[in-house]
């Protein structure tokens, strides 16, 4: 397993390279000729690789290609897209070092949480090969003596796969994978923060044998590549994972061609504190759901709601807990948690923290920027931890995407479901008690696409992701709900 000193040297031994983007299996320069710069996130100053702008005129061929290698890929027969399935997730295991090393310093993520995303790729890549096998239609009795009945799935055809930055190793590849195993085609743009993973991605999925054309990697912003890819004719489904607004976006573009979306947005995710048997291990759930990735992931738990009479001795534990949480470089042995992603955003969580205090919430801990030093040349912040949130507040209701927790205090599970229901969101959404009826009836009443009981909001990589309300559209991804989105359905009607 790779250390922290492994990826120092990586860091300083690397040269910054020039990617193209990857059409019909071959890298090609953006048409426009301009390109940018991506940096480490842990130290900014540290050009990693530099990347095209591209435009519509790339779409076009991005597009050619994979609608061209769709016509034999759907044909090849599922145990043989499945096999090379196979061989790219154990590429995925055997390049996982240098994969971790590349999300860690685009990203900024620590070491330890890269390298559990990687594996977790390889998981989901692995669960999706042998959906290739499970592409199951069904017999059904006919009305007439002299029919036989029957439906049967067809791949849908090219699938754009937009991604967003804060997983740029698994979130491409929970959307690459199922596409390829149901015999579909890609053109894939990742977001302009964190495009060298992609690019990393596409040589593994060539080495493994995926034919060319299949996938295709075209780097640039939105509003040049995302707009021009999604309203494409020959694109038939959609695959984005983002903000809600953007997501609203496409959506609205995609109606007007009837073409299948998939869309996992935002979340303001709850954790309702009813009874426990140890507060140390609920407070440890709640801080790690809510700091992994820097908080800037969407099923982060980010408002705790609370019993009144549960409210001090969790309090105490939670500020114990966020105490020990020690932010640093990505490279670093002793960090817990590393910088945002960029200073944008975190002039944007900052904002939130200002907001908190003048709506008259009470910043217990944390929320300051951390710089000079390690700090100097990243976008670093220490947790933060509000008290007396009133479940109106803006902090309370819109998504911060950061390291920060929101405590509000309640009377009765009732009134718990209600602060936990009024956001619009509706992603995960956590209960920690011991009454198994409590669980049951959280479980019935929340306004939740998925819902954990007595830990936090980790996924497994073979049950179906997805939200209702404004965190997503279309069919869950991850499992095997993904055969409703890359799969049309056909009904066979036989005479005889």
């Amino acid at each position: 397993m790779a250390t922290a000193k492994d990826m120092q040297h990586f860091l300083k031994e690397l040269t910054c390279v020039k990617y193209g983007n990857f059409i019909d299996g071959k890298w090609k320069e953006g048409s426009a000729g301009e390109t940018y710069t991506v940096y480490n996130a842990s130290n900014q100053t540290q050009a990693l690789a530099e990347f095209p702008r591209s435009n519509k005129e790339d779409v076009e061929m991005a597009v050619s290609a994979a609608n061209k290698a769709f016509k034999s890929w759907s044909q090849l027969p599922g145990p043989e897209r499945g096999a090379i399935l196979y061989k790219i997730a154990d590429l995925l295991e055997a390049n996982a070092d240098e994969l971790a090393f590349i999300v860690s310093a685009e990203q900024g993520k620590i070491l330890k949480e890269s390298i559990g995303e990687v594996l977790r790729a390889a998981k989901e890549t692995r669960f999706s090969a042998g959906e290739a096998f499970r592409m199951e239609g069904q017999t059904l009795p006919a009305e007439r003596g002299n029919v036989w009945n029957s439906t049967v799935r067809e791949p849908i055809g090219v699938i754009a796969a937009i991604a967003p930055w804060n997983f740029p190793m698994v979130t491409p590849m929970r959307k690459i994978a199922p596409a390829l195993a149901y015999g579909c085609t890609v053109v894939y743009k990742p977001a302009t923060a964190t495009p060298w993973t992609s690019a990393r991605i596409m040589g593994l999925l060539a080495e493994a044998g995926v034919p060319d054309g299949v996938v295709n990697l075209v780097i640039g912003s939105g509003s040049e590549v995302g707009d021009c890819l999604v309203q494409h004719p020959a694109v038939k489904g959609i695959s984005f994972t983002g903000s809600t607004a953007l997501g609203i976006k496409i959506n609205e573009m995609a109606a007007r061609k009837l073409a299948k979306t998939q869309l996992e947005l935002g979340g303001k995710n709850p954790a309702v504190v009813i009874d426990y048997d140890n507060v140390k291990e609920v407070a440890n759930q709640i801080v790690e759901a809510a700091c992994t990735c820097s908080g800037q992931r969407c099923t982060s738990i980010s408002r705790v709601i609370v019993i009144k009479e549960k409210k001090a001795e969790l309090l105490a534990a939670l500020l114990k807990k966020i105490k020990q949480i020690r932010v640093g470089p990505s490279w670093e042995e002793e960090a817990t948690i590393g910088p945002l992603v960029n200073q944008n955003h975190l002039k944007t969580v900052q904002k939130y923290i200002e907001i908190g205090k003048r709506e008259g919430a009470a910043l217990l801990y944390g929320g300051e920027i951390l710089t000079g030093g390690k700090f100097e040349s990243g976008a670093y912040m220490t947790p933060a931890l509000f008290d007396n949130v009133h479940p109106s507040m803006q902090i309370a209701q819109e998504e911060i995407f950061g390291p920060v927790i929101t405590v509000t205090e309640v009377e009765t599970l009732e009134e718990a479901l209600a602060v936990a229901n009024n956001v619009d969101y509706g992603l995960a959404a956590v209960i920690f008690t011991r009454d198994l009826a409590t669980a049951y009836k959280y479980v019935e009443k929340i306004d939740s696409g998925m819902v954990h009981i007595n830990h936090g909001t980790a996924s497994a990589a073979h049950l179906p992701f997805g939200g209702t309300k404004n965190s997503g559209t279309g069919a869950f991804s991850i499992g095997h709900s993904n055969l409703d989105f890359f799969t049309d359905l056909k009904t066979v009607y036989v005479g005889y």
